[in-house]
């Protein structure tokens, strides 16, 4: 650490004289935006008091419930010194007038910095995060994220606490909802992709938000699913699962991260020395600022490592979180832990110079305040409303297609559930500034997509939870009247996210119940599950003909379901998330370690199946897909070279098709026993009818078939190497 610091002051010297010499050495350094960043930084903390630096260490909640009548209160309630809001407005207006207090009323002017938790989307809300992943197409979710970005920059806020990378293996976890599945690549992939969707090439840009990458790190092997609970992870499992993403997107530069809720194997997240400093500061280097959760500073207390709130300062500061957000334990003990010799002055410096920092290059300095652009002109575009209505489309998954009903050809058609009408639940959880008026329902789609076409009728058949029955007549007889049903359930948007734990999968009874009662009726049934999580269906999913999950898909849902179901559109989303049989195979997902006994059935489930009911990357089409044999540019290869597998798709149906391929790598021999298969690559395209595409895996041994140890050291060992394809497969064997 002190030779890091040492380089830092000799660079940051080096700037300096080769500033002066240009003649500009009797303007106020820190506020000349030509001057290097790092010469800045340090000239502003030279100027600062110590209670000056350390309100810079805090965040504080404003514009929640807030109104004109109210303003002044607000603006009153902190010291104008504060380092950082959670921003609640949906406007620039408050918020530009807490920043002229920071900038024009304080000594040294500097500005604050605005967060929100805009998780997918702000005004525009597109698919969770989860159907997103489902979607396979990185590219089309950095796009929703450099629109999320643009209507969050241009609405006041400038930093996003998204993306949530946690990977996830327990679907009762609320929060599953919130990342990119059960795979750390995907996670990575993904992550990334959000990162640079967020920031894009420059930071200061008036339609980009710095990322926060959460919850670092483990947070999503919660025990049992419930959210806030202890993680008991190994160095091994921590490096080999939970890492990669965190990795990836720090090196894609992600801008700050936030400390999880979890304690890590005794020591809580928030202060973990190991995870927070030794791993993210020293051996990634990351420069940005980690910034606790909410509350999860003086929290430390609940979990018992900090006595007091004093206590938990001193511990998660010296840990490496420098930004408490909320609880206001640093804001009241900083000084005297410093007083008290407890923290150095040097540490507070290094964590308020990560702060500034990130202001800027957000370019707060330069331009503080935000320019109040009408609703009109910043949120809720046509552009946006068709680029969330796309990411829709190529999320929802396709799980079941019994003899092909699908697409729909029947006249009378009976729409039927819940979830039919519904406004306030399909948007999901974490909405930002969504709102109800903005959504598009599931029949809003239908009856635009089918009107002149086909006899809609529609029941709402029973309520999402409780024992009412007293609307199945209605919804039985509209079902014997139709051809076919589409029976639209799911989850309210409150039972996935934060505290959303839920002890099984399964949908309540009353849903269940219902389709029950319309299969008695004979008619085919179409199941239209709208949900935060995979949904256990042992007991659905032999009533139901066809099943499409199309997650909780935003405001613009309507229309690529309705286009699914008529033809107009090819589903081509596949699962980034195993769906069990049931909730007692959890955990259950794609990159288990083998088993000491695979034959026979020694140590698989007496009682239930041990297979899924529908696997990792699982996902039906309209179209038929012809794989033909992986070929291999050589089959023996040293561990400097590369190896480009390839494998022709042909599509030898009737529709044009998006695939998607995902290449999985396996090592059945290694020094440290493995997952019996690890995605590694995947890449999705367009294949006309009849036509034949080349899909190409070029790979790189070091990078896509080394493993780590539990110290997170990359290894490569010489061996045979298989590479699959679905059912195909092909060895490469590595060679000294």
């Amino acid at each position: 650490m002190k030779l890091i610091k040492l380089t830092t002051a000799i660079f940051v010297c080096i700037q300096l004289s080769t500033y002066t010499s240009t003649g500009k050495e009797n303007k106020i350094l820190y506020k000349d935006s030509k001057a290097p960043i790092e010469a800045r930084i340090n000239d502003l903390l030279n100027r600062m008091t110590l209670r000056e630096k350390i309100l810079q260490l805090n965040q504080y909640i404003v514009g929640k419930n807030t109104n004109e009548n109210n303003i002044g209160e607000v603006l009153n309630s902190y010291p104008k010194e504060s380092g950082s809001y959670i921003y609640f407005s949906d406007n620039a207006t408050l918020r530009n007038q807490i920043q002229k207090q920071a900038v024009e009323e304080t000594r040294l002017g500097i500005p604050a910095l605005f967060g929100y938790d805009v998780i997918h989307g702000f005004r525009t809300i597109y698919p969770i995060s989860l159907g997103q992943a489902c979607s396979w197409n990185p590219d089309l979710v950095k796009k929703a994220c450099a629109m999320a970005a643009q209507e969050t920059r241009m609405s006041g806020t400038e930093w996003t606490f998204s993306p949530m990378i946690d990977v996830a293996h327990d679907g009762r976890w609320g929060r599953v909802s919130e990342g990119y599945g059960e795979d750390p690549y995907t996670n990575a992939v993904f992550g990334v992709a959000s990162v640079l969707g967020y920031q894009g090439n420059d930071l200061s840009s008036s339609k980009q938000v710095a990322a926060c990458l959460k919850h670092y790190v483990g947070y999503g092997a919660s025990e049992g699913g419930r959210d806030y609970r202890a993680t008991d992870i190994s160095n091994q499992t921590l490096w080999s699962i939970y890492m990669p993403p965190y990795e990836a997107c720090i090196k894609a530069g992600a801008a700050t991260v936030m400390s999880a809720f979890n304690d890590i194997n005794g020591t809580p997240a928030t202060a973990n020395y190991y995870t927070l400093t030794e791993i993210l500061k020293k051996r990634w280097k990351h420069d940005g600022f980690v910034v606790s959760d909410w509350n999860a500073v003086e929290q430390l207390i609940n979990q018992g490592v900090a006595a007091n709130r004093k206590e938990a300062a001193l511990k998660a500061f010296s840990a490496g979180t420098e930004m408490n957000m909320t609880d206001n334990c640093y804001a009241e003990h900083m000084e005297e832990l410093v007083n008290e010799g407890k923290i150095k002055i040097s540490q507070i410096d290094e964590a308020v110079g990560r702060i500034l920092r990130i202001k800027f290059r957000l370019g707060l300095f330069e331009k503080p305040y935000t320019p109040e652009y009408p609703e009109t002109q910043r949120v809720l575009l046509p552009e946006n409303r068709k680029l969330a209505e796309k990411l829709a489309e190529e999320s929802m998954v396709l799980l079941k297609n019994t003899n092909q009903i699908l697409p729909l050809n029947q006249k009378n058609i009976a729409i039927i559930g819940p979830m039919v009408k519904d406004k306030d639940n399909i948007i999901g959880s974490w909405t930002a500034h969504g709102r109800t008026k903005d959504v598009e329902t599931l029949w809003d789609g239908l009856e635009k997509e089918f009107t002149g076409k086909a006899t809609l009728s529609y029941a709402k058949g029973c309520e999402f939870e409780g024992n009412d029955n007293s609307k199945f007549n209605e919804a039985i007889e509209i079902a014997k009247q139709s051809d076919i049903i589409i029976l639209c359930l799911g989850e309210k948007r409150g039972w996935s996210g934060e505290n959303g734990s839920r002890s099984t999968l399964a949908l309540p009874i009353i849903q269940e119940k219902l389709a029950e009662a319309l299969y008695k009726t004979g008619k085919p049934i179409i199941l239209v599950l709208s949900s935060g999580r995979p949904i256990e269906l042992c007991r659905l999913e032999p009533m139901c003909d066809a099943i499409i999950e199309i997650w909780q898909p935003g405001i613009c849902g309507g229309t690529p379901l309705a286009g699914i179901l008529s033809g107009r559109i090819n589903p081509s989303g596949k699962l980034a998330i195993t769906f069990p049989y049931s909730t007692g195979q959890i955990p259950i997902y794609y990159n288990m370690r083998q088993s000491a006994r695979p034959f026979d059935k020694q140590g698989d489930y007496q009682d239930i199946p041990t297979t899924p009911l529908y696997e990792f990357a699982h996902g039906l089409s309209y179209t038929n897909y012809e794989y033909g044999e992986l070929k291999a540019s050589t089959t023996h290869i040293k561990k400097n070279e590369t190896v480009n597998i390839s494998i022709p798709i042909t599509n030898i149906g009737n529709r044009d098709g998006k695939e998607t391929v995902h290449w999985f790598i396996s090592d059945p021999v290694c020094s440290i026993s493995r997952p019996i298969k690890e995605l590694k690559h995947f890449e999705k395209h367009l294949i006309k009818k009849g036509e034949t595409i080349t899909y190409t895996f070029t790979i790189n041994p070091i990078r896509d078939l080394s493993y780590v140890d539990s110290d997170g050291k990359p290894f490569l060992e010489s061996g045979i190497y298989y590479i699959s394809v679905k059912d195909k497969k092909i060895a490469i064997e590595v060679v000294e």
